[in-house]
């Protein structure tokens, strides 16, 4: 494989890794119903805001959401809404993996 390619391979594994933590993936969801503060991030997420402004950072530098400041509170968005597209089949899977194991009970 070229360097390129690789490299291609990469930058998808840097934004699946952003995505890889259950405060990020409520973070996703919440912003798919639209902008959100912080501090509505920080509740929904049940975490200080420190915590929360970090996960945000990796989430920005990841390319997942944009942010804009408006007086002193920091309004978050997801820059590309499509990464929903990635939850449905994360879904999928996981619904998969549940029947697999619902059936591999059965034949016990």
């Amino acid at each position: 494989m070229s360097e390129e390619g690789k490299s291609v391979f990469e930058e998808r594994a840097g934004i699946l890794k952003a995505l890889a933590h259950p405060s990020r993936l409520i973070m996703v969801d919440e912003l798919s119903r639209g902008e959100r503060c912080v501090c509505e991030l920080t509740e929904r997420v049940r975490a200080d805001m420190s915590t929360v402004s970090k996960h945000l950072s990796l989430l920005r530098d990841a390319g997942i959401v944009d942010c804009e400041k408006r007086g002193v509170k920091v309004f978050y968005r997801l820059r590309v809404p499509c990464v929903l597209n990635f939850f449905s089949c994360v879904e999928a899977v996981r619904e998969e993996n549940e029947r697999r194991a619902a059936m591999a009970g059965k034949d016990r």
